[in-house]
C-alpha cells in the first residue's frame, strides 16, 4: 500500500467565533483510515472512520454521513466522546488565477502538495460541538488542501482575513532527493487584486526567527509576526500515518504588514489570525 494522505482545511470565522474542519484520508503500510478533526478556541476533537467510509468525486468529499464541497458542509458525528451536528452553506468562492504551487505542481516525488480552493467566501449556518453552538451569519470562509506523504519537518503557515481581503503564507523546508530548499507560497488578496509570493517567482525569506517571518519578492514585501500564540495539539501526517503532533491556533494575536515599492499598503494587528509555527 502506498504511503499517502489527502485532506482539506475548511475554516469559518465570524467576529466572535472560529471553527476549522479537516476531513482527511491517510494510508500507510500498516493501516488505512480516514478522519475528521474539529478545531476551535475551545475544542480539538478527532473522529476516526474506516477507510471504506471515504468518498470523493470531482468537487466533493464525504466521510460517513459528513459532506464537504464548494457549496458548504454537513456534519454528523456521534461517538462516546464527541457529538457534532450542523450545516454550513458557502457563498461564491474566491479562487486563485492558477495553482498556488505553480510549476512545482507537476514536479514528481514532492513530499507535500498544497492547493488553495478559496481565499474568501461567505459562510452561513450553525454547528454544535459537544453542546457548544457555533453560529455563522455572513461570516467568512477559507478553504485549502494538502496531499502527499508527510507534512514538512520544518514549516510555518498562517491565514488571516482583514478589511477588503484575505491572506495566506506558507514557508517550509522542502526535501528533494537528498537535497532541500526553502519553499514559499503565499497570496495577498486585497481589494479584488491577487498578489502572489512564491519561490518560483523569486520570493526569498530574509527573516524567520521566533515567530517573525519577512518575505521579499521584487518590489513586494510581506511581514507576518506572532504576538501571542495559544496553540492546541493537532494530528498531522508522517508517511501516511496520523502520528505527528503539531501546534495550531485557529485564532491568535498577530501582526501583518504588506508593502509595495516601499509604500505600506496595509499594516494591522489582529486577534483573529490562524497560525502554525513548526520551527525550533
Amino acid at each position: 500500500m502506498r504511503e499517502s494522505f489527502y485532506g482539506w482545511y475548511m475554516k469559518c470565522q465570524s467576529d466572535t467565533q472560529t471553527l476549522a474542519v479537516i476531513p482527511a484520508v491517510h494510508l500507510s503500510r500498516e493501516k488505512a483510515a480516514c478522519s475528521i478533526q474539529i478545531i476551535s478556541d475551545k475544542h480539538i476533537e478527532t473522529v476516526t472512520f474506516a477507510v471504506e467510509e471515504f468518498g470523493k468525486d470531482k468537487e466533493n468529499l464525504s466521510i460517513g454521513k459528513n459532506r464537504f464541497g464548494p457549496r458548504g458542509m454537513v456534519l454528523s458525528m456521534q461517538t462516546a466522546e464527541v457529538c457534532v451536528e450542523g450545516k454550513l452553506k458557502f457563498g461564491m468562492l474566491s479562487t486563485l488565477k492558477y495553482n498556488i504551487m505553480g510549476p512545482f505542481s507537476i514536479v514528481p516525488f514532492m513530499e507535500c502538495r498544497h492547493n488553495v480552493w478559496s481565499m474568501y467566501h461567505l459562510v452561513c449556518g450553525s454547528v454544535k460541538v459537544n453542546g457548544d453552538s457555533y453560529d455563522f451569519k455572513k461570516a467568512l470562509g477559507y478553504w485549502e488542501g494538502d496531499s502527499g506523504r508527510s507534512f514538512p519537518k520544518k514549516y510555518a503557515w498562517t491565514q488571516c482575513f482583514f478589511a477588503n481581503g484575505s491572506l495566506m503564507l506558507s514557508v517550509a523546508e522542502i526535501p528533494i532527493m537528498r537535497c532541500s530548499f526553502t519553499g514559499i507560497i503565499g497570496v495577498v488578496l486585497w481589494q479584488g487584486r491577487e498578489f502572489r509570493f512564491a519561490t518560483y517567482l523569486g520570493a526569498k525569506v530574509v527573516e524567520n526567527t521566533q515567530g517573525r517571518i519577512r518575505i521579499i519578492q521584487g518590489k513586494m514585501e510581506l511581514e507576518v509576526r506572532i504576538l501571542e500564540f495559544s496553540g492546541q495539539p493537532l494530528m498531522a501526517p508522517d508517511r501516511g500515518k496520523m502520528v505527528r503532533t503539531i501546534q495550531e491556533s485557529v485564532s491568535c494575536r498577530a501582526f501583518y504588514r504588506f508593502r509595495v515599492d516601499e509604500k505600506t499598503i496595509f499594516a494591522f494587528e489582529t486577534e483573529r489570525a490562524s497560525f502554525e509555527y513548526e520551527y525550533p
